[in-house]
């Protein structure tokens, strides 16, 4: 079977850079042939001092190996048909960048990889990457929600144009993203600069038995519920202790502002184990419910007659699990980040607790 072709998803709002930085990995001297894949035009779409377009073809060859392709019809055609021209010799790619418009829900185009059998035979979906632009991303988070979603389904934030704007802005708004997505690491690029290693290989999708929060996350939420043990400074989620969870999860800390986003994460840990059946039926009721309103959740889960971890992740009502590796010198214990829209968290958090062996 041929390696699948990884993917990674390049959105953010209107102005946010993501062509700026597309140029920049496209220019890249590091030797990689890249398929971009856009769904816009205008402003935005690649200039024609970087490209050089063939009028008769969907596709343009560049001078760093790359080949692009506007979506002029459905992004199944659009991967399909990059497929087919490579199978026949006709171009040659090794991965492939989706930059989505501005306004898009990068929710359906990540599962577009897990639900249509060819796609999903032959390529792998790498990463969502989300650019916020410094200077207007609050106002657009308030008022627009699809700036909320490609916040809660990235992999990876990007703050753009921190330039134009003061330090503590810039601490201000971080803090909004952690609040919204605690397992995206977020980073500032500026006019597009980021090391090629924190765009491609970032492994998102992926099951494996890590699950990285923000530390000023988990260390926000262990001082709102007065846990009564003192996380060091650099505490993640393999930190080993023993978390209680009086879970009354106010998610006001840490922020100076009033913004009340529709998306919101929450996480639920405990160091009992889950009851199997219990579990399943649990889940499976969660998603049956409020899937669409999950936009990404993940887990490492102590599981009662197991004696590896189990990973799960999903993307609204797909989910998938597997058994991981062993607890080795850590202390046994579940640790899982919902984000979605409006989610009933009080109602899941007891919910899980329900299914503790």
């Amino acid at each position: 079977m041929s390696k699948l072709t990884p993917v990674t998803i390049l959105t953010g709002f209107l102005g946010s850079g993501k062509t700026t930085l597309l140029k920049r990995i496209l220019n890249e001297p590091h030797g990689m042939k890249i398929a971009v894949i856009e769904n816009e035009f205008g402003e935005e779409n690649i200039d024609n001092e970087i490209l050089v377009q063939d009028g008769r073809e969907q596709i343009v060859q560049m001078s760093n190996g790359c080949i692009c392709c506007t979506i002029r019809g459905d992004l199944v055609q659009a991967l399909s048909g990059l497929l087919t021209r490579r199978d026949a010799g006709e171009i040659d790619f090794d991965r492939v960048v989706i930059e989505t418009t501005g306004v898009a829900n990068p929710g359906p185009v990540a599962q577009t990889f897990f639900m249509d059998e060819e796609i999903a035979s032959r390529y792998l979906l790498d990463a969502v990457i989300t650019l916020v632009d410094a200077k207007h991303g609050h106002m657009q988070l308030d008022k627009q929600e699809e700036a909320q979603r490609q916040v809660g389904f990235a992999d990876a934030i990007f703050i753009t144009k921190s330039d134009l704007v003061g330090k503590n802005d810039v601490t201000e708004l971080r803090h909004r993203l952690v609040h919204m997505n605690p397992r995206a690491p977020i980073r500032l690029v500026n006019f597009g600069e980021a090391p090629i290693d924190t765009i491609f290989d970032l492994r998102g999708f992926n099951l494996n038995a890590k699950l990285e929060l923000d530390p000023e996350f988990l260390r926000a939420e262990d001082h709102d519920h007065d846990h009564d043990h003192d996380h060091g400074e650099h505490c993640g989620t393999d930190c080993g202790h023993d978390h209680d969870h009086d879970h009354g999860h106010g998610h006001d800390h840490h922020h100076h502002h009033n913004h009340t986003d529709r998306i919101a994460s929450f996480v639920f840990r405990s160091d009992k184990p889950f009851h199997y059946g219990k579990l399943e039926e649990f889940l499976s009721g969660i998603l049956a419910v409020y899937g669409e309103k999950l936009l990404r959740y993940k887990g490492v889960l102590y599981m009662e007659g197991v004696d590896r971890k189990v990973v799960f992740q999903g993307v609204h009502q797909l989910m998938g699990s597997d058994i991981g590796g062993k607890w080795e010198d850590e202390t046994p214990g579940t640790r899982m980040v919902f984000i979605g829209v409006d989610l009933p968290r009080d109602a899941i958090l007891k919910g899980l607790e329900n299914c503790l062996a």
